[in-house]
């Protein structure tokens, strides 16, 4: 049970790039409501590559640990903590990229 924690922690970094796309969609709106400029678009052209790109280095960072942590915790189950805190800071990568998406108030993404 202990072995699928990578798993699950790799399936939290799919629901931040979820949210971002929720938050993109619900922002467009359709063309006689208003006007969707291009600044407008390459602010959410780039906040979906921020997250998609942290996304994607934390799922590498993720399945490296993950991996190699639960290989050696059949070996030695004193393991299992130092893997947990190397996956937790992992996953915090993919937290990096939703600084630029809330870092200013007046852009909603």
């Amino acid at each position: 049970m202990k072995s699928l924690i990578p798993v699950v922690m790799s399936g939290i970094i799919a629901v931040y790039a979820l949210v971002v796309a929720v938050l993109i969609a619900g922002d467009m709106r359709p063309p006689p409501g208003t006007h969707y400029s291009l600044f407008t678009g390459f602010m959410h052209l780039a906040c979906g590559l921020s997250v998609g790109l942290t996304g994607l280095a934390a799922g590498y960072a993720i399945g490296i640990v993950g991996d190699m942590g639960v290989r050696s915790y059949m070996q030695q189950s004193r393991i299992f903590v130092g893997m947990v805190l190397i996956l937790i800071f992992g996953e915090v990568l993919g937290l990096y990229g939703y600084r630029p998406v809330f870092s200013n108030s007046n852009l909603h993404c």
